[in-house]
């Protein structure tokens, strides 16, 4: 078996359908594969009816980052986080700043990065005198299988885990993060489920559902919109997402970022 290919988690066979089939219980998108068929973030397949993932400890981005890059204000503050990285993601945003990571086993179907056991992650997580380990740039979701190696080998070392993500994960994910994930930067890019399905392939349900489930299980939660002129910024937008921040709790903090032209909407200002 190649060395970054290992069983995945968290999915079940298809019942009553053709012979072969199983679903994905990872994110929302649910996906039903056929033998031989990848799932939408590239890096898991269905392998004579057993779901694997493609990109085990294939580690494509690292780097140590001040806690604020996230952003987490209120975490650690002051702090240094160990970040990684596998390609792949469950979304493709027409604004990704990452698409090279994040949609290249989709675009290219190009699976890249070195191996980093979670061993080693750890030591070089600790040898940075980092207080944390992030998964981030990609959709750590999708290296679910790696991440939770990783976090259990950090917790027993004295690190905290952070996810960086677009929250399009569902509750049996949640549930597999319990007792190991310390805090969450979510992205809620907008209450519309309008502009999720245009710009991200994705519904905006899920994300939602997500938040209030990591709060309720203890993670500290900051959330992040990214303003696209013309798409996610008029007032109306803004005091949606500010509604549903204030239904669950006034105090999250709250990251409102400014867009850089990229990927497929470079001719949208900045």
């Amino acid at each position: 078996m190649e060395r970054f290919t290992r069983e995945g988690i968290l999915w079940r066979k298809c019942e009553g359908g053709p012979e072969g089939f199983l679903e994905c219980l990872l994110c929302s998108h649910r996906c039903r594969l056929a033998p031989g068929k990848k799932g939408i973030c590239g890096v898991r397949e269905n392998r004579e009816g057993t779901l694997f993932t493609l990109v085990y400890a294939r580690v494509a981005a690292k780097a140590v980052d001040p806690i604020e890059k996230k952003p987490l204000y209120h975490f650690l503050p002051g702090s240094l986080t160990y970040s990684i990285a596998t390609c792949g993601c469950n979304f493709d945003c027409d604004n990704c700043q990452n698409f090279t990571l994040s949609q290249s086993p989709k675009a290219q179907r190009l699976l890249y990065g070195e191996f980093l056991s979670p061993r080693d992650a750890v030591a070089e997580a600790l040898e940075s005198g980092s207080k944390s380990i992030s998964y981030t740039y990609s959709e750590p979701t999708v290296f679910m299988e790696y991440a939770l190696e990783v976090m259990e080998r950090g917790k027993a070392a004295g690190l905290l885990n952070v996810f960086v993500t677009n929250g399009y994960m569902t509750r049996e994910a949640i549930l597999a993060l319990e007792g190991l994930l310390d805090a969450a930067n979510v992205d809620l890019k907008s209450c519309s489920d309008a502009f999720y399905k245009k710009v991200c392939k994705g519904r905006v349900g899920p994300v939602l559902d997500s938040i209030a489930e990591l709060r309720s299980r203890g993670v500290w939660v900051e959330l992040t919109t990214l303003l696209i002129p013309g798409f996610n910024d008029s007032d109306s937008e803004i005091r949606q997402i500010a509604a549903f921040i204030k239904s669950l709790d006034r105090g999250i903090p709250w990251h409102i970022s400014g867009f850089f032209p990229t990927y497929r909407m470079g001719d949208v200002p900045p």
